[in-house]
C-alpha cells in the first residue's frame, strides 16, 4: 500500500472519530467529520454538531488561523453544494483554495450526490473519494436510508432470556437483562430521534421512555394505538416530555380523547388503519419521515415487534440475551407465516459484544 494512502486513511480515521462527536445531535443532518492537513500536520479540524449549526468543513477552517491554500482537507462525507439551513461548504472551499479535498463517502442526497465533487474538480481542486468509505457510510446509516427512502432507518431492540422469553408467563420481566445492558439501551435512545412502543406495553409498563443513567437527548415517543386505549394519565401524556409524544392512531379513535390529549400538549396523528383496523406502520413511517424524524428505536412489545417484521420494515436488531432460562413465558416475535429455514429472515452484517453479564447481538437486516 502506498504512503500516500496510508496517510489518507489515517487522516480519514480522526475525521470518523470527530464526527462521531455528533452522534445522536445533528439530525435530521449526517453526521460528519473533516480535518485539515498541511506539511504533515494538522492545522484545522471540526465535526457537525447540529442542526442549523455550521458543517464539519467550516467548522475545520474556522478552527485554524493560518491560510489553508495549498493544504489537504479530509471530509466523511462530501460536501455541500445547495443552500438549505446553511450556505453552501463548496463555496467556502473554491474561496478557501485547498490543493486536494479527500471524501469518504458521497451523498446520496439529490441535490448533492456528486455535485458538490464536480464543483471543486472544475475549480483546480484535485479530489479523491473512497477513503474509509464503508466506515464513513456507518456514520450515516439512519441518514442514508431516509434520504433514499423518506422513511426513518428503523431498529429493533428488546431484551430476552437464554430461551427467547421477554416476559415470565406472568408477564414479569423487570429486568431480564444487566444494569450494564439498560445503560446500553439508553445510549441508543439518546442516538435515535424516535423510540416506539404499542399500547400494550404502554399500558402494562407505563413506560418514561426517556434518556437515563447517559447523558442524551430526549427523542420523540411514538405510541402506536389504533383505538387511543392509553390512560390518559400515564406518563408520556402527562410528564415534562408530553410535548414529545406523538400518539399514532385511527380514526377508530374517540375524537374526546383526542381532543384532551391535544389539550395536554400531545401530538395526536390520524393514521391509515389496515383491514384489521390496526394502525398502518408503513403509513406512520411515511409520516415520521416527513416529520424529519430519520431514526426510530422500536422496544416493544411482541406485537409491534412481529408487525414491523412481518411488513419487512425493521433495518437493524439489537438484543441483549441473559444467561438466564425462565421457561414457558412470552416470545419476543410473534408468528411470521415463515414454514421453511430458507425463507427466514437473515442478516448482511451482525456482531457480539459483552455487556455486564449479557451477550448483545446486533445484527443488519
Amino acid at each position: 500500500m502506498k504512503k500516500d494512502t496510508l496517510d489518507d486513511s489515517y487522516y480519514m480515521g480522526i475525521a470518523i472519530r470527530l464526527a462521531r462527536r455528533g452522534v445522536g445531535k445533528t439530525g435530521p443532518n449526517p453526521i460528519v467529520g473533516s480535518v485539515i492537513v498541511a506539511d504533515g500536520k494538522i492545522i484545522g479540524q471540526g465535526y457537525h454538531k447540529r442542526c442549523g449549526d455550521h458543517h464539519a468543513e467550516i467548522n475545520a477552517i474556522n478552527s485554524t488561523k493560518k491560510n489553508i491554500n495549498g493544504s489537504t482537507l479530509y471530509v466523511t462525507l462530501e460536501p455541500c453544494s445547495h443552500y438549505g439551513r446553511t450556505p453552501p461548504c463548496v463555496d467556502a472551499l473554491i474561496q478557501e483554495k485547498p490543493a486536494r479535498v479527500v471524501v469518504g463517502s458521497l451523498d446520496p442526497n439529490p441535490e448533492v450526490n456528486g455535485r458538490g465533487i464536480k464543483i471543486l474538480r472544475s475549480k483546480g481542486i484535485k479530489v479523491d473519494v473512497g477513503i474509509c468509505e464503508s466506515e464513513c457510510m456507518q456514520l450515516n446509516e439512519h441518514y442514508f436510508k431516509f434520504i433514499k427512502t423518506g422513511m426513518p432507518y428503523i431498529t429493533v431492540k428488546y431484551a430476552q432470556t437464554l430461551d427467547g422469553r421477554i416476559a415470565t408467563g406472568s408477564g414479569d420481566s423487570q429486568w431480564i437483562s444487566s444494569e450494564e445492558s439498560r445503560k446500553y439501551v439508553h445510549r441508543l435512545r439518546g442516538i435515535n430521534m424516535g423510540i416506539m412502543v404499542g399500547v400494550g406495553t404502554a399500558v402494562a409498563d407505563n413506560p418514561q421512555l426517556t434518556v437515563r443513567h447517559v447523558r442524551g437527548k430526549d427523542p420523540f415517543r411514538i405510541i402506536v394505538d389504533s383505538k387511543l386505549r392509553i390512560p390518559i394519565k400515564s406518563s408520556v401524556l402527562t410528564d415534562a416530555n408530553a410535548h414529545l409524544t406523538i400518539m399514532a392512531t385511527t380514526s377508530s379513535a374517540p375524537s374526546g380523547k383526542m381532543a384532551a390529549m391535544k389539550k395536554q400538549g400531545v401530538e395526536v396523528w390520524v393514521v391509515k388503519k389496515e383491514r384489521n383496523g390496526r394502525v398502518s406502520l408503513k403509513d406512520l413511517l411515511r409520516k415520521l419521515g416527513k416529520r424529519e424524524i430519520i431514526s426510530v428505536l422500536v422496544e416493544g412489545g411482541s406485537e409491534i415487534i412481529t408487525s414491523m417484521l412481518k411488513a419487512g420494515l425493521v433495518d437493524k436488531m439489537i438484543i441483549p440475551i441473559a444467561p438466564k432460562i425462565v421457561g414457558k413465558g412470552l416470545e419476543a416475535i410473534g408468528d411470521l407465516s415463515i414454514n421453511k429455514i430458507s425463507k427466514s429472515i437473515k442478516f448482511s452484517s451482525f456482531k457480539t459484544m459483552k455487556k455486564g453479564d449479557d451477550i448483545i447481538f446486533e445484527g443488519t437486516i
